[in-house]
């Protein structure tokens, strides 16, 4: 089997939930088999303090799965859809001009900055856009593993919008 040389950036957004930020990391590495070089964490600054252990999970995820991503973090103010917009965007910009594959997953930003993240990306595109549903918030505050399969979807807003278009097989 021959490996893709491809290097794959991920953007995640630590809202409210750190469980959201890891759940989501791990449906992906073991659902996607999406194993990124490089991971970026966006916080609001009131959840700055949940930067350490949302990086410890990704950490530990990742030494499961057997690879080792660099990890960077960025914090944005409360609810500044604008500033994180730009500071995403830019950071999408640089990535892709740099031959990156690049995903972000909303599952567990706040809305703000999930929009201020989408926004301003559909002009420059990103390959995949991850977004982890599940149809009950009991006991979601748990691991992936230790949530009903059944009542979790991986979704790809991109690869869903490829279908719908009939352009699936690009």
């Amino acid at each position: 089997m021959i490996q893709s040389t491809t290097v794959k950036a991920y953007i995640t957004i630590l809202g409210r939930s750190t469980w959201a930020l890891i759940n989501t990391y791990y449906a992906i590495l073991s659902e996607k088999t999406y194993y990124p070089d490089i991971v970026y964490i966006f916080a609001e600054d009131i959840y700055a303090d949940q930067l350490d252990k949302a990086i410890r999970g990704i950490e530990i995820l990742s030494e499961e799965f057997g690879f080792e991503p660099e990890i960077r973090q960025e914090i944005v103010r409360e609810s500044d859809f604008v500033e994180a917009g730009f500071k995403i965007t830019s950071l999408i910009r640089d990535l892709k001009q740099n031959g990156y594959s690049v995903a972000i997953d909303v599952t567990p930003g706040r809305k703000a900055l999930v929009a201020g993240a989408l926004i301003p990306i559909s002009k420059i595109g990103v390959d995949h856009v991850f977004y982890l549903a599940i149809k009950t918030l009991d006991n979601a505050s748990k691991p992936y593993r230790m949530i009903p399969l059944q009542i979790q979807e991986l979704k790809d807003f991109v690869e869903d919008a490829k279908v719908y278009r009939g352009d699936a097989s690009e």
